[in-house]
């Protein structure tokens, strides 16, 4: 478990206000007990067709398939559902390695128990995030949930993961495979492109950014000869070498600094991911992330499904389904994303 060791300074003024805003991003993202108890998932094994690969998560392989999300309480419900999903629907599930980044030591080692009990056969690794790295640079943005410091952790992955870790498939939370995951890990992404996403070019790129972007030559100027598209930050194959080699989260985070300087966009943190990549990106078939399910970031209404295959089922936006579900009013959607959920029901508890 890789953890982060930072000495302590004497408390200034500067530091009590640097300190209390810590604690506040904290509480703001810690609002889920996390005493859920959850069911073992049944183990999934790989088919006979499969190349082996080392027994731990601590040895690479390229014939494994990493896949990057974060955990933290609130969203703890959704990421075992969406593991489940990833290994119900694979066709070599145990050549699957899980890298989960969590919001402090202690907190890794609850949550990584209490993954380690539903999936007592995942090959897992739980790194410590630093919110102190970001919490600086956050501003804040149209939905309180988007202000959480572990939304930033994507940025810094290619810092977190082990050097060996050459490609990445990075997932939120609240969502669901219905298809191999291996099939998204070897999306092509040509001689030079960092990253591959579904892109949604009939989107209004536009609004994204504050007129004070778009009024500024200086600044508008940098989607000069790119076909820039909004393109969802939830679900990415990402080539770590290659952002390592670009010093990539350097470029986002210069955006961020920038921001606090002049707000340049209103969302948290897929500007600046749209700044630094878009129309520079491999595309994704859009069935591997059918987003925008948990509505809009204001009241989260219903939504259908976008037309065409589906691969993946997202539940982008404010409404979630676990707590749609659990409020009794569940969205039609919502039916398909309940057959993951491992959450002893009360009854469950009782029995």
């Amino acid at each position: 478990m890789t953890t982060h060791n930072m000495s302590i300074p004497q408390p200034t003024k500067h530091h009590h206000h640097h300190l209390s805003l810590l604690l506040i991003l904290f509480l703001l993202c810690f609002n889920a007990t996390a005493t859920q108890q959850f069911r073992e998932a049944p183990k999934f094994y790989n088919s006979l067709s499969c190349p082996s690969i080392p027994a731990t998560a601590d040895q690479s392989s390229d014939e494994a398939v990493h896949v990057a999300m974060t955990l933290d309480a609130a969203y703890l419900r959704g990421s075992m559902a969406a593991i489940l999903s990833v290994l119900q629907h694979s066709s070599c599930p145990e050549n699957i390695i899980f890298h989960f980044v969590s919001s402090s030591s202690s907190s890794s080692n609850l949550l990584s128990t209490t993954i380690s009990n539903s999936f007592p056969y995942l090959k897992l690794r739980v790194y410590a995030f630093d919110y102190s790295a970001v919490s600086g640079l956050i501003s804040t943005s149209i939905r309180a949930a988007l202000d959480c410091p572990l939304n930033y952790a994507r940025n810094y992955l290619a810092n977190i993961l082990p050097p060996s870790v050459r490609r990445v498939v990075y997932l939120d939370s609240d969502l669901v495979l219905v298809d191999d995951v291996a099939k998204l890990a070897a999306t092509p992404l040509g001689d030079r492109v960092v990253l591959a996403a579904p892109e949604y070019c009939n989107a209004n790129f536009t609004s994204y950014f504050t007129p004070t972007f778009w009024s500024n030559p200086s600044l508008s100027m940098t989607f000069a000869g790119r076909d820039a598209c909004y393109f969802n930050t939830g679900v990415m194959v990402i080539d770590l070498q290659r952002w390592r080699a670009g010093d990539y989260t350097t470029k986002i985070v210069d955006w961020m600094e920038l921001q606090k300087r002049m707000r340049i966009y209103e969302l948290g943190s897929l500007p600046p991911f749209l700044l630094v990549f878009a129309g520079n990106i491999a595309p994704v078939d859009h069935k591997w992330n059918q987003h925008g399910l948990g509505g809009d970031n204001f009241r989260g209404l219903c939504r259908d499904l976008h037309p065409g295959p589906v691969s993946l089922l997202h539940w982008s936006g404010k409404g979630k389904p676990w707590d749609r579900l659990d409020a009794n009013r569940p969205c039609p959607l919502d039916a398909l994303w309940a057959p993951y959920d491992l959450l002893k029901t009360q009854f469950a508890l009782e029995s």
